[in-house]
This record gives C-alpha cells, structure tokens and sequence, in this order.
C-alpha cells in the first residue's frame, strides 16, 4: 500500500515549487530543475488519486438502486486498471539519480583483438552516433584518435541533451563481437572488444577543482587524424595531480581546449566519486544492472547469427543490423525496466 501521507508531502512540495517560481523568489534554476523532476511523479499520483475517487464512487452508487447497474458495469473495468497505476505510481516513487536527467561524456576504447578490436570500437561509435541523432541529442567528438585501417585507438565525445545519461548509462562495460574480419582471408570468426565507459556530466557546482590541483599543458595539434600540415600550440593537456587523472583536447581554439578538458576532468573525478558511494552502497549486494563495473563483460554482438546478447538481463534481439544502425531502444528500455524491478524488489524487501 502506497502511504498516502507520503504523496500528500510531494503534492504539497510540488505546489510550493510552482508558487515560488511565479513569484520569482529563490534559486529559480535549482527550484525549475526540482520542479522538472516532480513534474511526472506528480502526474502519476494525480492520475492514482483520480482511479481511487472513480473505485469510491462507483462503490457509493451500488447503494443507488437506480445507480446500481451502472456501478456494476463500471468498477470491473476501473478496478482493473488499479493495479496497473499502483505500479507506475511506484516507479516514479523511487530514488532517483541526480545526473539521469543531464548530458553525458562517452568513452570508447579498443580491448583485445588487435585491428578488429579497432574497426569494432568505430562500429560502437557510429551506433552510439546515429542513436544520438534518433533522439534529437547533439553529439560532439572532443578526442579521436585513429588507426591506418580506419579504426579507432581512442574516442571521447559529449552526448548533450535531455536526459542523456539515464539512458546510456547502463552502456558502460565491455562489448564483444564475433565475426569473420576484413582481414581475415580464411574466413574463421574471431571474438574482439571495445570497452565503453558513460560519464555523467559534471556541473561545476559538483565538483570543485582548485587551480594548485591542476597542471596545464599546451603541446602542437595536428588536427584531426594528422591530415593539417600547419601546426599550432593549440593542444591542452591537463594533469589532476591528486589522481593523476590526464585529459586532453585538440580542438583550434586553445580556449575552447580548455574548456573541453575541464569538462571532460570534471565528468572523470565525479564518476570516480559516484562509484565510490556505490560501492559503499553495495558492499553486502550487487544490483542486477548498473554497476557500472568498466570490466564486466556485458553484451556479445555476433554477425554470423545476427543477434545481440545482454548477458546482464539474458536478452537476445535476432536484429544486430538495425542496432548498429542506432535501434537501441528496446534494448535500453529493458535493461531500465529491469533496473526498477530490482530497486522495487528492496524496496518491497
């Protein structure tokens, strides 16, 4: 049973948060992204609330004797739908993560395989790519470094948009694939992988980097793939001594560089921090998804068979084509879904 005292506070919340805005007092930004958050969780208790007042007044009619067949008709049907608001009730009820409804940076690295691994990480790329425009997110490559083959050594972007990283976050870890290579005349299938690491975007708010804690480099930039033969200082390279955390950028503008590394070395020290307290959350259990392990290997993509695996959440889609082609959200909306049961599931427990 949902208590009702606990939906009257976020009702009583969500209307201070609408008044102080019109009135313009306070932090409004703070105040709008706090309104922002309660805004689905308020129409979810609206919509529970109004079920419950049709279920009690259909109930009251039954004593109606000219009300009484129409009361019988009805709550059947209402009382059916009961169960299916409690539910959606219960999930916009859960915790949330604070960096869900932000921008994220993502990260893709080549594992083992060699020149295969490579070529996969572009694959991974491109998927992540053409997912983003599906969504409507802008999608900014602030690192690449490639390989003679057209593979990729390394890759940074910034995915921004409205909530980025609740839907990517679960992308982090390492992704094996099982094909005949380009290269491969004999054509034997080999298993490679790329591992992909999602970042939420820090705000400075956030994190706190103090400039003794920071040093700054400036080194010559090729530009992209070492095709401009004029070079400039414009490259920015920037050292966290506490960590040892390195980040660079190799934009033009040695500016904009060092905007970009900032936020980049922002993102990292953040994560770093997050997964510390999860780690500490979780010491005594291992949530179903989301750990955000870097080495656990969680999804096969194999082209002989044209499938994708989620080992995580044991799922197969028979359509590997479209969703390196960007169909990433059955996928993505599984693994959320799965997410919740679990969180209901301690929550129950």
């Amino acid at each position: 049973m949902i208590p009702q005292d606990r939906l009257q506070q976020i009702l009583q919340r969500f209307e201070f948060l609408e008044a102080a805005m019109a009135q313009g007092t306070g932090d409004i930004v703070a105040l709008g992204r706090e309104y922002a958050g309660l805004r689905p969780v308020v129409a979810q208790i609206r919509a529970y609330q109004t079920l419950s007042e049709d279920i009690a007044e259909a109930e009251a009619m039954l004593s109606d004797p000219e009300m009484k067949a129409l009361a019988e008709e009805e709550l059947p049907e209402l009382k059916a739908r009961l169960p299916e608001a409690e539910e959606a009730l219960q999930i916009a009820l859960l915790p949330k993560d604070a960096a869900d409804t932000g921008s994220a940076i993502l990260e893709i690295r080549p594992g083992t395989g060699g020149d295969e691994a490579s070529l996969f990480a572009g694959d991974l790329l491109r998927m992540y790519q053409r997912y983003a425009e599906a969504k409507g997110w802008r999608f900014d490559i602030i690192e690449l470094a490639e390989t003679e083959l057209g593979g990729i050594k390394e890759v940074i972007a910034n995915v921004e948009g409205e909530g980025v990283f609740a839907r990517l976050k679960f992308e982090s870890g390492v992704h094996r694939v099982q094909r005949v290579p380009e290269t491969e005349s004999g054509g034997r299938i080999h298993t490679s992988a790329a591992t992909v690491a999602v970042l939420p975007e820090a705000q400075e708010v956030d994190i706190e980097i103090r400039p003794e804690d920071i040093r700054i480099d400036t080194m010559r930039s090729s530009g992209a793939g070492g095709q401009h033969v004029n070079t400039t200082d414009s490259a920015v390279r920037i050292t966290h001594l506490p960590t040892g955390i390195v980040v660079t950028s190799s934009e033009k503008s040695q500016h904009r560089n060092r905007e970009i590394a900032m936020n980049v070395l922002r993102a990292r020290l953040y994560d770093a921090e997050r997964q510390k307290l999860h780690a500490e959350r979780s010491a005594d259990r291992k949530s179903q998804v989301g750990s955000g392990d870097r080495s656990e290997r969680i999804r096969t993509y194999n082209f002989p068979q044209g499938r994708m695996t989620d080992h995580r959440i044991n799922l197969t889609l028979y359509k590997l084509d479209q969703v390196m082609g960007g169909d990433l959200d059955e996928m993505i909306d599984a693994l959320i879904s799965d997410h919740q049961a679990g969180l209901l599931a301690e929550m129950a427990g």
